[in-house]
């Protein structure tokens, strides 16, 4: 009999990994937009990401036949898999990449995408029934506010609308945060039944279709495989595309959308400090006191209290 000082310790381990996950993957994802910093100088954005979704793929599908994982058994399932994938992965990430691709800094790029929770929130009502309490809502509004001192203090009265960059690179990543917050939606309505592993391959194939198209029809398809976009290219499939996918996928599982999409506050100012040491991309006193307006926003709807509200998701 095992002895229970031990399981005390097991349970306290435990306890401390799922309470850990949040911020691992906040850490993980923000270095997505430092990769695609990195990478972008030697190949065009839908190329990158076809070949980092193809590399990913060569690694996922023998791992999920050696483990077995179970398949989904209905074509409707299938189906939908494959949308989640195409907007979670293919909606997303391509549209974050070209905005880098067109001037936008990665660290502005998070800011903007850091939009998504209050955009989830407002959606997870009537999508999936989700209740949102008072604290929530007075958690987003402050992410929001602090989301906009931030852009406001990147505002340029120039001929751009931003610094460096102008409304195409805008618009691109724009279309990266509605592919994300619906993605997110539909996948917690129509997966649930999703296994993590052989659902996680599936998204893959599909946005992988879906950006390689995109790839043959608007980029020439050249690359420069130099060092850097090597080391870039393995950091990408290795931690983000299968650790912090992964990782996200059982917090999606596990929780609610809206306060899933939460976490995406932490993730701008984690990519900004990041980008300041990297790119000397920097932000002005003003952009900091948004980051930590956004960051107190997200305790406030992360933050436990009672129980948890109910969920109709299918």
């Amino acid at each position: 009999m095992p002895h229970p000082l031990s399981l005390i310790n097991t349970r306290t381990t435990t306890q401390w990994g799922v309470a850990a996950m949040p911020l691992v993957f906040v850490l993980l994802w923000s270095t997505g937009f430092i990769g695609a910093k990195f990478g972008l100088p030697y190949a065009e954005p839908f190329t990158f990401l076809f070949i980092r979704f193809a590399l990913t793929l060569s690694l996922l599908v023998p791992l999920a036949l050696l483990l077995k994982a179970p398949w989904p058994r209905s074509p409707a399932l299938w189906a939908h898999i494959g949308v989640s994938g195409c907007l979670v992965h293919g909606a997303y990430l391509g549209g974050v990449f070209y905005g880098i691709h067109l001037g936008m800094p990665s660290g502005l790029a998070a800011l903007l995408v850091g939009l998504q929770p209050l955009l989830t929130a407002l959606l997870a009502g009537p999508f999936l029934g989700e209740r949102v309490t008072a604290r929530q809502w007075l958690g987003l509004a402050l992410g929001l506010a602090g989301i906009l001192l931030v852009l406001g203090s990147k505002l340029d009265p120039g001929r751009l609308l931003f610094q460096g960059f102008g409304l195409g690179s805008l618009a691109c990543v724009v279309a990266a945060l509605l592919g994300i917050s619906l993605g997110t939606l539909y996948q917690k309505r129509f997966c649930t039944r999703m296994a993590l592993l052989s659902g996680t391959v599936i998204q893959y194939l599909a946005a992988g279709a879906l950006l390689g198209g995109a790839a043959l029809w608007l980029e020439s398809r050249q690359v420069a495989w130099t060092p850097t976009f090597l080391l870039t290219l393995g950091w990408l499939v290795l931690v983000l595309s299968i650790a912090a996918i992964l990782l996200l996928m059982a917090l999606i599982k596990q929780g609610e959308a809206s306060k899933v999409a939460s976490l995406f506050y932490l993730v701008p100012p984690v990519t900004a400090l990041q980008a300041w040491w990297l790119f000397d991309e920097r932000l002005p006193l003003l952009g900091l006191v948004g980051m930590g307006v956004a960051i107190a926003g997200v305790m406030l709807v992360i933050r436990q209290t009672g129980a948890p509200a109910q969920s109709r998701s299918r």
